[in-house]
């Protein structure tokens, strides 16, 4: 038979071409997309409640190719632990080293809003990394902070630079911690007013018009059921609720783990107390703290003060409280859902008459910046509690909320 012609074998290719569906494409930037994909996923699930099959369908790969990248849940999450403060680091090196704060900032702002919903991994989740894992991090945001700082202090100098520094990247990195319906470019806008607000707040001077904060006692353990509550808390806040057993929390008040059932069914509902009993102390301080105010600006500091009080006061309750919320299944979830919401709610409304030219998202993106100034601003201070440090943080989180 006579070899076929150059044109007779291009027709050829053309035909099996049309006859057979083309190889799926891979995307070169399948490895970003996973970890962002991953991010999203740690970040409302949780480390332990997070799948690769989720993760997968997420980038819309099976679980095996998942693991032709990543070896293990682990590994994936390790890496969107870094990624975050690794874009973080790389974004400020581009920024010359005089540049100003606003330079600096701007550069922080535009990072975290565009990784929003990946972004809080490292917050909360970073508990459940390992040491080494847990130090290369430390590092890594330790070198951001001394960047920001060195901005700060050229800028304002006044006193302890590094609790500015470190409540400005805390404002700025709230908005990965909820979901408030917000444009890009406006929660950029917000966030690095709010920053460079808190910047520039000298947090020896106090707040103005402040008053002293007493948040209702916490009830003492007087029964068994109690007394589980009370000692599951810190190993919740210490290791992380997955990691801790039934064992080691019957050991701390002296059961056998078999006796707990007979006052929890089970450790979800122990979580699902503690949560309860953070949210009850919070609307019962807040309470008391508008008891008496006389306009919405001194109602805007009593809840700031509140806030601060209970966050310095009821640190490991609030940590687990906050950390676990997304981990409880839904029917024990929505009640505690609701009372976020209504204290918010609160926030919202005294701060939009305190300042009428917010619309209520603004106010609600700027009072969740509050909130991120006292996690980091508290971390700074290893929430060592004290008069000075209460007011110190509550004069920070004013000044992030343009009072």
């Amino acid at each position: 038979m006579a070899p076929a012609s150059s044109s007779a074998r291009s027709a050829s290719a053309r035909s099996a071409a049309t006859a057979r569906p083309a190889a799926a494409t891979r995307p070169r930037n399948r490895k970003q997309l996973i970890l962002e994909a991953a991010g999203r996923v740690f970040s409302e699930r949780g480390y332990h409640n997070a799948s690769m099959e989720e993760v997968a369908a997420g980038v819309g790969i099976t679980a095996a190719a998942l693991y032709r990248h990543f070896p293990n849940k682990y590994a994936l999450f390790a890496a969107c632990a870094h990624v975050m403060v690794d874009g973080l680091v790389a974004a400020l090196d581009e920024v010359p080293a005089e540049a100003s704060l606003t330079e600096v900032l701007t550069a922080v702002t535009r990072i975290t809003v565009a990784h929003r919903a990946s972004g809080g991994v490292y917050r909360w989740e970073a508990r459940y990394l390992d040491r080494e894992d847990r130090r290369r991090l430390a590092v890594k945001f330790g070198r951001l902070v001394e960047r920001v700082e060195e901005a700060v202090q050229r800028e304002h100098p006044l006193s302890d630079r590094r609790l500015r520094a470190m409540a400005a990247l805390g404002a700025i990195g709230s908005i990965t911690m909820h979901h408030t319906s917000v444009a890009g470019r406006r929660a950029e806008d917000l966030l690095l007013t709010s920053a460079l607000r808190v910047a520039a707040t000298d947090p020896a001077a106090g707040p103005p018009g402040t008053h002293p904060v007493e948040l209702p006692a916490r009830p003492v353990p007087r029964t068994r059921r109690a007394e589980i509550l009370a000692a599951s808390v810190p190993l919740f806040a210490r290791d992380g609720f997955a990691n801790v057993t039934n064992g080691q929390i019957a050991e701390a008040v002296g059961l056998t783990p078999s006796a707990l059932y007979r006052h929890y069914p089970g450790k979800i509902d122990i979580l699902a107390a503690a949560c309860l009993q953070a949210a009850g102390l919070l609307a019962q301080g807040v309470e008391r703290s508008l008891h008496e105010v006389t306009g919405p600006h001194e109602a805007v500091v009593a809840l700031a003060s509140t806030y601060v009080a209970y966050s310095f006061e009821c640190t490991e309750l609030n940590s687990v409280a906050e950390a676990e919320l997304a981990g409880l299944p839904t029917d024990l979830r929505r009640p505690l859902v609701l009372a976020q919401r209504e204290h918010i709610a609160v926030w919202e409304q005294q701060l939009r008459l305190a300042r009428p030219e917010l619309d209520p998202r603004r106010a609600r993106v700027l009072v969740h910046a509050g909130f991120g100034v006292v996690v980091e601003a508290g971390r700074r201070l290893r929430w060592q509690d004290s008069p000075v440090h209460r007011a110190a943080v509550t004069a920070l989180v004013v000044g992030a909320l343009g009072l």
